[in-house]
């Protein structure tokens, strides 16, 4: 009877390794939706939305593929919640912009512009960049989401900016948004889409190409309504300063004529002096 219960409580070696390898698998600590969606991030970049697996992002990252599907529904719904996150970690937040403004506007719109190239031209901003540009061809739709989501708090921000320091009168802009909008399609669009492009730019470019932009912004090509009225005043009063002198040299030569005309008059004619009467001889 004792030998038969020792036989009974005998495990087989393989049964005790499989509950051992259980037991580490329940013990093990979940991944982290911040950790998973950044290693998906990564395998979405190397293989493609399409090539990319919920299999293989499961079997990479070490998480079952059920769990998968519990928090995101599908590949797209985990594909949007990846680069919603990707974006979220890249955009400048709005309190470090705010930080940059000084007294000076131009100053303040020069020194966010360069924040905001920086970020852009950034080994994670162009990675984001090239990425989310391949997605947009192949999904309108999440491309567009995505645009809106990556500019939305800086247009907001800008847009604020503006009505604070200039107030409603946005000269060219039917509104502060529209205005704000310009700006980052203006000053930071340009040196993204070049390096988009494969154009590589030096900082002295980018620098020179901020200030210009900036200027162009801010300033225009021509002067505003107010100083194009100044100017043709001016030229205006130069022309009639020169017609008054012309006029009044012109009026002393009359006056000098008039006054020989006058002295001609006084003096008497010899041919009009009375003759003495002839004798006869």
């Amino acid at each position: 009877m004792n030998a038969t219960t020792s036989e009974q409580r005998e495990i087989d070696p393989s049964q005790q390794q499989a509950a051992t390898s259980a037991g580490r698998r329940q013990r093990r600590p979940s991944l982290s939706d911040d950790e998973l969606l950044r290693q998906a991030f990564d395998l979405f970049v190397a293989g493609g939305f399409e090539r990319t697996s919920i299999d293989g992002i499961a079997a990479a990252v070490g998480i079952a593929k059920r769990t998968l599907y519990l928090r995101y529904g599908d590949k797209e719904g985990l594909f949007r919640a990846v680069l919603e996150r990707a974006i979220n970690q890249w955009i400048v937040p709005v309190e470090r912009l705010r930080q940059a403004e000084n007294d000076d506007l131009e100053a303040s719109l020069l020194a966010i512009g360069r924040l905001l190239i920086d970020n852009i031209l950034s080994p994670t901003g162009l990675r984001l960049l090239q990425f989310t540009n391949a997605v947009s061809q192949q999904m309108p739709e999440i491309g567009a989401h995505n645009v809106q989501q990556g500019i939305e708090p800086t247009t907001a921000y800008l847009a604020d900016l503006f009505r604070r320091r200039i107030g409603a009168d946005l000269r060219g802009f039917a509104a502060a948004e529209t205005a704000a909008i310009a700006f980052i399609n203006l000053v930071v669009g340009g040196p993204a889409n070049m390096v988009a492009w494969g154009v590589r730019l030096d900082k002295q470019f980018i620098d020179q190409y901020v200030n210009s932009s900036v200027c162009l912004f801010l300033h225009g090509l021509l002067p505003p309504p107010a100083e194009v009225s100044a100017v043709a005043l001016e030229h205006e009063n130069v022309r009639l300063k020169i017609l008054l002198a012309d006029t009044m040299v012109q009026l002393d030569a009359a006056r000098q004529e008039l006054a020989q005309a006058r002295d001609t008059e006084a003096s008497p004619s010899y041919g009009d002096l009375p003759q003495a009467p002839r004798t006869a001889e």
